[in-house]
């Protein structure tokens, strides 16, 4: 069994893997050549073989992402209450023409909070899960989510309502990060984009189930109209947190604590009975040498190394490449309120918001079979198609907003149905490939906070959208209605012109393997096309 010795504190001076019998340093050219034949052994891995040696890995990772579809679920609430009657009557204020609106600025407020408060959970989450673990931190927003969920219920104005969506915000936000980078770090390279694109996939479920109950509801009259589905949202923080307590811890987390002992009981608890000793202690090797070489980067795990010689870079390339998930989702993600400001009523605008999250969900499976069943399509491949399908039918909506779609709803009805063909193409590219890329490109110290980063610069776009949407969108104000599509547009064509040049090709690379390719200063576009010399830790072209 390997483990560490009792007085290696220091994760940095590690480099053994003990025998079974006894505790003992092996040299450095053993653990290389455990590593080689472990990064050989993931190139070669089909998806089958992959399944059948981590089975434990894709169902404790399915569980951890669980959680989202929680989140999806509650979120779904944020925006499409906005547009739901009995919530409108008890909170709105009555127009001129006689029905009731949340003012949009109480809307952007809401919005804006949520973000806020997702950020300050993402900034936690950066420090608290490398001090803690995953599976402490995930148990301790469970049992917060499940106490915020009483003020979003008993909400006796809608105050208290932006005051328990904020609340809430704080385990949202560890929930957005925390199970992308588990899910990355218990599976192997051909796994990990099947497995980190489960997130969109858990949150379009709980956005459908989310949706679904509010249309069922929609004619209901009276405050529980809206305070059911609220309580709705206590059913599944118990479960989750059972499961997860028997979740064994990330190996890589342990790895890089030092714990190699632990680290290789946790990862014998995600593979199979039928590895072999040998690919357990390779896979360890493997886990060693990547931290021996981010150590002789001068790697650590503080936030300030994200902005520090070749990190920065990385940095960039995760933040931005979040970003542009961002500037492609804020029409879509108002689809429901967008329909009903242009004149499509209430229960069909409900209807299209359902179909949007029913093709999401079927979008992410595409997303798998276009990944298994064509090898040359990659993540760069998946963003760059995404955000150039999104970039030009956004114009398209912009010119389809020019009449007045209120005199001519077919044109909304057109709209409508151009944002669910927008919606469906993001989840079959820019949606799910997104969390792939992020938990690649990072170093392994700085995986969590440079996800945790991206995620908070996602939601600082988020405020800034979550001002202008309403206000954009809402006849009572700036009343731009789909014409926002020209604003939008040009800022994805920026986005896509930045990421064909920085956002390099990562599929069938270990984290070892993306670490000195970063080393040697690689060019994006050169990423697919330059082998890797573990030995030398040197690049050369193909």
């Amino acid at each position: 069994m390997v483990q560490h010795q009792e007085d290696a504190k220091d994760p940095k001076s590690i480099e053994v893997l003990p025998s079974k019998d006894e505790e003992q340093y092996i040299s450095p050219d053993d653990v290389l050549k455990g590593a080689q034949q472990a990064t050989d052994d993931e190139h070669n891995m089909g998806l089958l073989e992959g399944i059948r040696k981590y089975p434990k890995a894709c169902l404790w990772s399915v569980l951890f992402s669980s959680a989202l579809i929680m989140e999806g679920f509650d979120k779904a609430f944020i925006t499409a209450f906005f547009a739901f009657p009995p919530f409108q009557e008890r909170y709105g204020e009555l127009q001129e023409t006689g029905d009731y609106q949340i003012p949009a600025p109480i809307q952007a407020a809401i919005s804006n909070g949520v973000s806020a408060g997702q950020i300050i959970g993402l900034l936690l989450n950066g420090l608290l899960a490398d001090l803690f673990g995953y599976r402490l931190v995930m148990e301790g927003c469970l049992f917060l989510m499940a106490c915020f969920i009483f003020l979003q219920f008993f909400a006796t104005s809608i105050y208290m309502y932006m005051g328990a969506g904020i609340l809430l915000g704080v385990p949202w936000g560890v929930f957005q990060t925390l199970t992308t980078t588990y899910a990355a770090e218990v599976t192997p390279n051909v796994l990990r984009p099947y497995l980190t694109m489960l997130v969109p996939l858990c949150w379009s479920v709980g956005y459908l189930i989310g949706t679904a109950t509010l249309r069922g509801f929609l004619s209901m009259e009276g405050e529980y109209a809206y305070r059911i589905p609220f309580a709705l949202q206590w059913v599944l923080p118990i479960p989750l947190a059972i499961g997860i307590y028997f979740a064994p811890e990330s190996p890589w987390w342990l790895a890089r604590k030092g714990r190699t002992g632990d680290a290789e009981k946790a990862l014998r608890k995600l593979q199979s009975k039928d590895v072999s000793e040998e690919e357990v202690a390779n896979t360890m090797s493997m886990m060693i040498y990547t931290v021996k070489i981010e150590n002789e980067m001068n790697t650590t795990s503080s936030y300030k190394d994200l902005f520090k010689g070749v990190n920065l870079r990385r940095t960039e390339i995760t933040v931005f490449t979040y970003v542009i998930q961002e500037i492609c989702a804020p029409l879509v993600s108002y689809v429901v309120y967008f329909l009903q400001q242009a004149g499509v009523p209430t229960t069909s605008a409900f209807e299209f918001g359902m179909g949007q999250y029913s093709l999401a969900i079927v979008g992410v499976f595409i997303a798998w079979y276009i990944t298994y069943r064509f090898p040359t399509v990659g993540r760069r491949t998946l963003l760059l198609t995404g955000t150039g399908f999104m970039a030009s039918t956004t114009f398209l909506i912009g010119f389809l907003g020019i009449p007045d779609t209120t005199k001519h709803t077919n044109f909304a009805y057109g709209i409508g149905s151009i944002l669910l063909v927008e919606y469906f193409v993001f989840f079959i590219t820019i949606g799910p490939i997104i969390y792939t890329i992020v938990t690649e490109i990072p170093s392994n110290y700085l995986r969590t906070k440079s996800v945790v980063l991206a995620r908070a610069t996602y939601n600082v776009g988020v405020l800034v959208y979550g001002q202008l949407i309403p206000r954009m969108i809402q006849k009572a104000y700036w009343n731009w209605g789909a014409k926002s599509g020209f604003f939008y547009g040009v800022w994805m064509v920026v986005g896509l012109t930045w990421a064909y040049f920085r956002v390099p090709e990562t599929k069938n690379r270990t984290f070892a393997e993306i670490d000195i390719l970063f080393k040697n200063k690689v060019k994006a576009r050169q990423f697919s096309k330059t082998k890797v010399n573990l030995a030398t830790q040197s690049v050369m072209e193909e």
